[in-house]
């Protein structure tokens, strides 16, 4: 059913070229929609036997009535005020505007609980063939899902801004999962390559920041060739988003082809990951160590295992670096200057942050 606020866009829009006062009233009698305020929420008295009767307009006291069907019942009643040809033809070109609305917000709904569907593996796939075909969605075309978080101000639909930036209907989806998520199901060209893949996940991100929004995230799954796939694609772009949110929260960007080593840690079993933190830090926990020794590390493997670049970028004596590590050594065993050794703590550093994610969701 569509909107109060879409029937009053409708007719404004109609009042403006026309220059004609036009109400839309419900089944009941209500006013829900008028060009003169003062109409607002009023009863007209004889639109319950206008509806019942048989005729599709009507003439009393100097306005014309149509009736606007929805599957042959008559959902809505336009009233425009005139009793000449003129007012005849504005009243019944508004009436088919609305009714095409009604189509056409059907379809979409239609479209928008299949693709929901489709994304959380509800269909069966007959099921999915012969839907997609019945809304003239095509099957073997690339597609790739795009999942876009933000915290959204209460009077801006995220979901409307982000169908403005793709607003081809018939190739790309765009559905609302909760009231923070939106995802984009967008088509392919053969051409398209992760650049080109990137580039659209950018400009997704520039135009949402563009709005009042914080926090925005978008993350991308991978390509696929068939429908029945989506699903699949939907399901990386989550695990892009929390794995970029723990790994690294700094990037607003994920791509689930790019997530490196943290995809396979994640996907690691928790008490598999508790007994390599009590492997190699031997019994201890990363958050005894000193906070300086954390920067230094970072930064250390941020130059790539180099002293004298760490050193600068820190403001800090070569020596004072080259303690630190000793004093990382000790307590660990393992010498960062070492190449194997470097790359073991830097997966004890990222399996940490992992369990202290896991952790923290356990309390929230």
């Amino acid at each position: 059913m569509l909107s109060n606020q879409i029937l009053q866009n409708c007719i404004d829009g109609t009042k403006s070229i026309t220059r004609r006062e036009i109400s839309v009233i419900e089944r009941e009698g209500k006013v829900i929609a008028s060009t003169n305020d003062t109409e607002i929420n009023s009863v007209i008295d004889i639109i319950e036997n206008f509806i019942a009767s048989p005729a599709e307009s009507q003439l009393v006291q100097g306005s014309h009535f149509f009736k606007v069907f929805d599957n042959g019942v008559a959902e809505y009643v336009v009233c425009i005020s005139g009793e000449d040809d003129e007012t005849y033809r504005i009243g019944k070109m508004t009436a088919f505007q609305i009714q095409h609305l009604i189509i056409a917000y059907k379809e979409r709904y239609d479209k928008d609980n299949f693709l929901k569907n489709l994304l959380l593996d509800n269909l069966l796939l007959v099921d999915i063939y012969s839907r997609a075909k019945k809304l003239d969605i095509e099957n073997a075309v690339r597609r790739i899902v795009y999942l876009i978080e933000v915290e959204v101000d209460k009077d801006l639909s995220i979901l409307e801004v982000v169908r403005n930036i793709f607003p081809e209907k018939l190739k790309d989806f765009v559905t609302a999962v909760d009231e923070r998520s939106v995802i984009l199901v967008k088509e392919l060209s053969d051409s398209d390559d992760l650049e080109s893949i990137n580039r659209i996940a950018q400009l997704i991100f520039e135009s949402l920041t563009a709005e009042p929004l914080q926090n925005i995230r978008v993350s991308i799954g991978t390509t696929v060739n068939d429908l029945k796939n989506v699903s699949q694609s939907y399901k990386e772009s989550k695990m892009a988003l929390e794995v970029g949110r723990i790994f690294e929260p700094e990037r607003f960007i994920v791509n689930y082809e790019e997530l490196g080593i943290g995809r396979l840690i994640y996907q690691l079993p928790v008490n598999l990951c508790r007994m390599f933190i009590n492997e190699v830090l031997h019994g201890t926990s990363m958050d005894q160590f000193d906070t300086e020794i954390l920067v230094t590390v970072n930064k250390f493997f941020e130059n790539n295992l180099n002293v004298s670049e760490t050193s600068r970028q820190l403001y800090i004596h070569r020596n004072t670096l080259v303690y630190r590590l000793d004093k990382l050594q000790k307590q660990t065993g393992l010498d960062l200057r070492n190449f194997d050794d470097a790359i073991v703590f830097k997966i004890t550093l990222m399996v940490s942050k992992y369990l202290e994610h896991i952790e923290t969701s356990l309390y929230k």
